[in-house]
């Protein structure tokens, strides 16, 4: 296949939807209508920054001067030269992503329409193209606003206050308006867009499948189809060769039909494991097809050799404890990670944006990340760094915290979508679930969330028959039918999101939910005072308190203030809560609030990990800002990290030692091991202030295990102390600390802590944390 880009400068037209008669092409010139140059990929407001018609968007309360543009219309034109020797081959021309009403021209004959942003959209264009000369390609984006106003919501539909639009539209949810990305109901052709020159003979499907793991080998099945316009079929074969390494292997299957399936026993199987439990082991696999022994098409896949479970129950009780666990290879894997949101607010930038951020997660030892339903889907770009860095991928289906429609036509829509969606990414290692949602079973609140088809219907038969090797949950979190019997109570579900009151992180709620595993919890942190001058205008630096810019940037999508207003409050109500009041200057409540932050994220991986195997993994939110804003973000827009970054990338050590919260006047002193090899070294706790030694020895534990070292005397009552804690693996030294004594903390105190806790192994430069 040949492939030629339509990516680059474009001309874009644009005006109120409706306001001029241009119904075609033709009708443009002349209609009076302005026109500037546009990117492809792009998104129409990014064209309009360029060009000097928008000031820039992240700063102040800008983003809502977007409001004026969500109901116009935007026709995108080019020319391009009809490519030679096409004769009697297929020509596509594709678009990776269309956002999100588009009819599309060449040449002046409408040869298709479009109506979702999240899937490639193929057209078969040979017929339409000019013999020689250029080609005419016109796209027209309507309204998504407008197209929302023909949808008739019925009652069994719901969504949260700003986002009521989203519902029959196929547009990521975040873009009406969330509380962590401001309301940029975009438009654009978002992906690259392209011809494509077809052969009469090609592959056109390979599936790969780890069909068993031995002990010294494994087992790759393949289903492969091709087509051609041969006659016959006499001749035809196909061979398979894979390497990694010194690992290698060779299988041939002849074509009897244009598809079929072969076997590949791979000797010596280097496999894939997640993160911290081996290397993610890639094998370059070369498929050939050939007639009469001659290659007539061939094509290259990175395949990793592994296998992938969910174990899961439906329920949990204290008498009858449930479980939500993944296992890789038959090896139960202890999940430590963080959700995914979108990389950018306008998502013609996240490819630039998403090996930086992936960079960040594979530092910070994550093993695997949860794709949130409020997202678009990812490129294969997202998928094969994770497949390298060995992150395992949750991938949520694009639909998040709403009752959808449910008419036979939305659901055929969905069911289009979520085909192409599957077929696409289901050769990824890394990929290790499917989740029909987010938190859309939750929006059923008295009602039972199984009258939800597209959740309980739709996705499952399409992950059963295109993916069927995969596991699929329902939703994030999923009340199953039990649990509805039993009146909806959260703590029956062995998979929560942990959100709460929000209040001091040491509280009874995060202290007593019973979760299993963790797929939601999360904490405020306040950027850095270089990136806050960035984005706000300097009279609305400070305070916080009556502030419209740190309220659009808390995210809150209505102008004055509307759902998420009280989040400023809630960063100042959790430093409170730490350090018993927040400070008066900026410089001091950014630090105090990203060491609250800090703290808090740590307590809760080491609290999931100090419990394991009763729990089983935490997802946090999150690495990444999507645009510059006050959140629970560890990393702000402009990549510029807080302090609970230093302190997850110390919790999530394979191998870590920990302080546990006290019992019966003491603290559990724990060494954590996730990973498939046992461990043993030095380790020592001290007291930061005296440096007095309190414990120290040698520590070892099993793979895969946790082991009590000894205790640790509570501090006396309005005592506090910070333990420095340091071990040894290998010739390499560790870090971590813990704070002994009860909220509230001495601030000050706290600040010279900080250099000490910084000058442990793999540390950070305390003078310039919150700066």
């Amino acid at each position: 296949m040949q492939r030629i880009s339509l990516d680059g400068a474009w001309t874009l037209t644009f005006f109120p939807e409706g306001e001029r008669a241009v119904s075609r092409p033709a009708h443009l010139e002349g209609c009076g209508a302005p026109s500037i140059e546009a990117v492809v990929p792009g998104n129409v407001e990014l064209d309009l920054t360029r060009a000097g018609v928008l000031p820039d968007l992240f700063y102040g309360d800008n983003i809502f001067l977007l409001r004026q543009w969500e109901g116009h219309e935007w026709w995108y034109c080019r020319s391009f030269p009809t490519p030679e020797g096409i004769a009697g081959k297929r020509v596509d021309l594709v678009f990776s992503g269309l956002d999100c009403f588009a009819t599309i021209w060449l040449n002046g004959i409408e040869i298709g329409r479009t109506a979702n942003m999240f899937v490639e959209h193929r057209f078969s264009v040979a017929e339409f193209l000019r013999p020689e000369g250029d080609n005419d390609l016109v796209v027209r984006l309507g309204s998504a606003v407008n197209a929302a106003r023909g949808h008739r919501i019925e009652p069994s539909e719901t969504a949260m206050e700003v986002n009521w639009e989203q519902l029959a539209v196929r547009k990521a949810p975040h873009m009406y308006g969330w509380d962590i990305a401001p309301r940029a109901v975009s438009a654009g052709i978002w992906r690259p867009a392209a011809l494509e020159i077809h052969e009469p003979t090609e592959i056109v499907g390979l599936y790969y499948w780890t069909d068993r793991i031995g002990k010294d080998d494994a087992v790759l099945g393949i289903q492969w189809q091709f087509q051609s316009d041969a006659a016959s079929l006499e001749g035809f074969s196909l061979r398979f060769r894979g390497e990694c390494g010194e690992s290698q292997f060779e299988c041939s299957a002849p074509a009897r039909f244009v598809a079929g399936t072969a076997w590949a026993h791979v000797p010596g199987a280097r496999l894939w494991w997640p993160k911290g439990y081996g290397e993610a082991n890639l094998y370059t696999v070369t498929c050939d097809l050939l007639r009469d022994g001659q290659v007539v098409d061939t094509r290259t896949d990175r395949v990793g050799l592994r296998t992938a479970e969910l174990v899961r129950t439906d329920l949990t009780t204290p008498e009858q404890p449930g479980e939500f666990l993944f296992r890789v290879n038959g090896e139960p894997i202890m999940c430590k990670g963080s959700n995914w949101v979108p990389a950018d607010a306008f998502h013609s930038r996240d490819a630039e944006r998403i090996p930086r951020i992936l960079d960040l997660f594979a530092d910070l030892g994550c093993n695997i990340v949860r794709c949130w339903g409020g997202n678009v889907y990812e490129d294969h770009l997202f998928f094969d760094l994770c497949d390298r860095h060995g992150i395992m991928v949750w991938q949520d289906f694009a639909f998040a915290c709403a009752r959808y429609p449910q008419d036979e036509g939305f659901l055929a829509l969905v069911r289009a979508e979520a085909e192409q969606v599957v077929r696409k990414l289901r050769n990824h290692p890394s990929l290790v679930l499917w989740a029909g949602d987010n938190e859309c079973d939750c929006a059923y609140g008295g009602m039972d969330p199984g009258q939800n088809r597209i959740t309980r219907e739709v996705l499952p038969q399409v992950v059963a028959r295109c993916d069927p090797r995969r596991p699929y949950l329902p939703s994030s979190p999923y009340i199953s039918p039990e649990v509805v019997r039993r009146g909806g109570d959260w703590n029956l579900m062995p998979e929560q999101h942990l959100w709460g009151p929000r209040d001091y992180f040491k509280g009874p709620f995060y202290t007593g939910e019973q979760a299993h595993f963790a797929s939601e919890i999360g904490y405020h942190g306040c950027p850095g005072v270089s990136s806050i001058r960035r984005f706000l205008e300097p009279h609305y630096l400070w305070p916080w308190q009556d502030n419209p810019q740190w309220v659009t940037h808390c995210t809150d999508p209505v102008p004055g203030g509307g759902g998420y207003k009280y989040r400023a409050k809630l960063m100042a109500d959790q430093v409170k809560a730490l350090f018993g009041k927040a400070p008066e200057r900026l410089e001091d409540f950014a630090l105090a609030s990203q060491i609250s932050q800090a703290e808090a994220k740590k307590f809760f991986v080491e609290r999931f990990r100090l419990r394991k195997w009763r729990k089983t993994g935490i997802i946090w939110w999150n690495v990444m800002d999507c645009w510059p804003q006050f959140s629970d973000a560890i990393v702000d827009y402009y990549f510029c990290r807080k302090l609970a970054y230093w302190y997850l990338r110390r919790s999530q050590q394979p191998i870590c030692l920990m302080v546990d919260e006290p019992e019966a006047g003491a603290h559990r002193v724990a060494i954590g091991n996730d990973s498939l090899a046992p461990a043993q070294g030095e380790y020592t706790v001290r007291d930061a202030d005296s440096n007095r030694v309190i414990m120290q020895g040698q520590y070892e534990v099993e793979a895969n295990a946790n082991a009590d070292l000894g205790k640790v005397p509570v501090a006396g009552l309005g005592e506090h102390r910070l333990l420095l804690l340091e071990w040894t693996v290998g010739e390499r030294r560790f870090g971590n600390h813990y704070v002994l004594g009860a909220a509230p903390l001495p601030l000050a105190r706290y600040r010279q802590w900080l250099e000490a806790i910084g000058r442990l192994p793999d540390g950070f430069a305390a003078d310039e944390i919150a700066r």
